[in-house]
This record gives structure tokens, sequence and C-alpha cells, in this order.
């Protein structure tokens, strides 16, 4: 087994996403921070800092210049992160020691690396949010699509009354919805330039430092930072608890969907399932076993990024150190959370009969709350909620459906004075196909003009 899932060649397809997972490769790290330099020595000529041809050579040479992992392993050992070993490379690789005593001039290590991960988290976010969208919409149209269809709402593991597959699914979105939400508000305080020299002073940098901090932070396609952020570390923090929280939603719809489709229940297929090695007979819920084990994992991972909240200091590189080992997994969890919820989304496939067998089961007492209130419209509730506790007792001892024992206990309630038309599931749904439509309505304004689809199931 492979140090980290996400990194074996065997289970990386399981939990990840390769897209992602590729933005926190050693390859794209050193790129990131090559861009970090090229940048800076382009605001440090234009402003007359360094050099104009120096500037222009050292940004030629940060498209251009690819440096080797392995070949910097030891020093970065050494020295606790990979920037000096990577500047001292590319100045060698610039073959111009004229314009390469230029390279990194008044930035630190951390500028570079916090920089260079900004940039990467820009496109790690992009992959993220259009697989968000992807999983949205694949909900919203499920929602829509089953939005009258009669299940048992389950309350504390135990049926409780009728609701709607489109609302459960609903209850499914919403919270995606919302992490979409915090995603985009979270993105101008995260996707900032880090540029503070050696104490956070850029004291190196002059009267210059500021105007560089902006050049650089336009070229990057940056915010620019209010201040140096080598120690406030709360961005990061929020967004590795915006991204469990996500986790968090996933795997609540991963645990309904492999409860759903238990032998024992059967209301819903999703997915293709995964095949046993002794049973050809089953197909297990590999999709939605995932998404637990990432919401369980990215949960622990989110307390990590918290913990790296207390650095010492202007710097602590054991505070740094610690993101190093939560943040990209919590990324590339999240991506590939999403990539599974969005194939189940897709490929919901309920089954009514069951479903209303199960609501049906146990002579109909899902039923109950609603013989309740119809019984209420003639008696004083808590008589009312009494006789009907009574008829429950009687089916339950008899084998009888609720509605037989309510008509030899009480006669039906005006106006339909049948208690199986009383009782009929349909008509204790509640809010439950509106819900599946304001969530189907609520994907639809977010992601996208278009025109909302008609309702179904009416």
């Amino acid at each position: 087994m492979a140090v980290s899932p996400f990194d074996s060649a065997l289970l990386r397809d399981l939990f990840g996403a390769r897209e992602v997972a590729a933005l926190f490769s050693d390859a794209a790290e050193l790129r990131a921070i090559l861009l970090f330099e090229g940048a800076l020595a382009e605001a440090q000529g234009a402003l007359g800092v360094i050099p104009a041809e120096a500037a222009a050579a050292i940004a030629r040479a940060a498209r251009e210049v690819t440096l080797d992992p392995g070949a910097l392993a030891a020093r970065a050992a050494r020295d606790g992160t990979p920037v000096p070993a990577a500047v001292e490379a590319f100045r060698a690789a610039m073959g111009a020691p004229e314009h390469a005593a230029y390279v990194h001039f008044g930035a630190t290590s951390q500028d570079a690396a916090d920089t260079g991960l900004a940039l990467r988290l820009r496109r790690a976010l992009a992959l993220i949010e259009a697989q968000l969208d992807d999983a949205l919409r694949a909900l919203a149209a499920a929602a829509r699509a089953h939005r009258a269809l009669p299940m048992a709402a389950r309350t504390r593991g135990r049926i409780a009354a009728p609701t709607t597959f489109g609302a459960r699914v609903a209850s499914w979105g919403w919270p995606l919805l919302r992490a979409r939400t915090r995603m985009a508000q979270l993105r101008p305080r995260l996707l900032t330039l880090s540029l503070g020299g050696a104490a956070g002073t850029l004291a190196a940098l002059g009267p210059q430092a500021e105007e560089t901090a902006r050049r650089m932070a336009e070229s990057l396609g940056l915010e620019p930072a209010p201040a140096p952020w080598h120690s406030a570390r709360d961005s990061l923090a929020e967004l590795a608890f915006a991204l469990a929280a996500l986790c968090g939603a996933l795997g609540k719809m991963g645990r309904d969907v492999a409860l759903m489709g238990q032998d024992e229940v059967a209301e819903l297929r999703a997915g293709a399932g995964g095949g046993s090695s002794t049973m050809p007979h089953k197909a297990n819920p590999v999709g939605p076993e995932a998404l637990v084990t990432l919401a369980r994992l990215t949960a622990r991972l989110a307390g990590s990024m918290n913990d790296a909240l207390l650095h010492e200091g202007e710097r602590d590189g054991a505070a740094w150190a610690l993101e190093w080992h939560a943040l990209p997994q919590l990324c590339v969890g999240a991506a590939g959370g999403l990539r599974h919820a969005a194939a189940l989304a897709a490929d919901l496939r309920p089954d009514p009969a069951r479903m209303a067998a199960n609501l049906g089961a146990r002579g109909g007492l899902a039923m109950a709350e609603a013989a309740s209130f119809a019984l209420a419209r003639s008696l004083p509730r808590p008589q009312a909620q009494a006789l009907v506790k009574r008829a429950c007792a009687e089916a339950l001892a008899r084998g009888i459906a609720l509605a037989e024992a309510l008509e030899a206990l009480h006669p039906a309630p005006a106006p339909e004075g049948d208690w199986a038309a009383i009782l009929a599931p349909e008509r204790w749904l509640g809010m439950a196909p509106a819900l599946a439509d304001r969530f189907a309505d609520a994907v639809e304004d977010a992601t996208g003009p278009g025109r909302r689809a008609a309702p179904e199931g009416d």
C-alpha cells in the first residue's frame, strides 16, 4: 500500500481526481515557483529596482526552464523547503550569471511557495467548481423528475411519514449549493499574492515595494494582499473547512444511497457497483462508500489545517509544513468525491413499487400523523392522537392495516368518509414536491441561464 491512496497507481482513481492531483505534484510546484520569480523580475525591471535586461532574461528563462525535482531533494530536505534549491538551480540553468544574480531579489522562500500555492489553488478551485456544477445539475434533474414520487421519510433510522424522492434528492443538493457560494466568497481572500520579504516588511525592496506587489498581482491574476500572510493562515483554514463541509455533504448523500440500496430496502439503484472476488451476485456500493470514507478523512484533515493556524512569530516551519500534508489531500479528496457524486446523481434509479411497499409496511403506520390530523378536525387533538395510537397498537397486534383498525374504532371524518382514501400517501406529501422544484430552480439560477423544465409527476 502506498503512503497515501491518492498517490497510489492502484487506488488513486478510487478516491482522487488526476487533474487536481497533478496540481500538487513536484513539477507543478516548481513551475509555479518559477512563475513567481518571473513575475517578480518583470515588476522590478519595470520599476527600475533591477536592470531591465536582467528582468527580461529572468522572465524569459522562467517560462522556458524546467527543473528536476529529484536533483533538488537533498537540498530541500536540508533547508526544510524546496525554494532555495529551486532558486539556485534556476540561476544555474539561466547560464547568465550577470542576470541570474537578480533572481529572487528582495523576496523570501515563503513568498515564492505561497504565491505558487495560490496559483495552483486557483486552478484546483476551477476544476472543483466545474465538477460541483456537474453534480448539482444532475441532482436538480433527478429532483425535478421525481418531485412527486412518494417514499418513506426516515427519522432516527425508522420510517416516519411520507416524503418524495425528489425532496430527498434536494436535501442532498442544498449543501452543495451552499458550498458553491462559500468557495466563490473565499476566492478573494485566498487567491492572493504573497510578498513580504525576510520578515514581512519588504524592506529590501525599498519605496517600490507596494507597487512591485501590485504589478505582480496583476500579472499573475491574483489579488493583492493587504498585508503579508506568512503566518496568517486563516484563509487556507477557511478553504479546508469549506472542502471538508462539502465532502461531509457528499458523504451524507453516499450514506443515504447505500442504505436505500440495501437488499432489504431496495428502493434505489445508482451507479454500476463493484464486483466481489467470490460472490457473483453482488454489486457493492463502491461510489457511495468512497464518499463516506472521504467525508471522514477530510474532517480530520481540516482539523490538521486548524492546527496549522498556530504559527509562531513571523514564520513557523513546523506549522507551515503541516499544511503540505493536509491541504493537497483535501483538494484531491474533494475533487474525487465530486466525481463519484456526479456519476451517482446522473444514474439514480428509484423503484416506485418498492418505495410504495416500504411506505405501506406494518399496516401503513407511516400514515399515523395524517390520521391524527384528520381526526383533529372533529375531535380535540389529544383525543385524536390517543385514538390513533390505539389504532396503531391494534393494527400491529392483529396484523391489519391502520385504515382497517381505524374503521373499527371511529368513522372516517368528512368529506372523504373513507380511511383508505384519507391515508393515501400522495395526499400527505405537503411541500415535498415544491421543495424539489425550489432546489432545481435554484440550481438553474446558480449554474447559468436556461429555460426551466416543466415540473413532472403532478
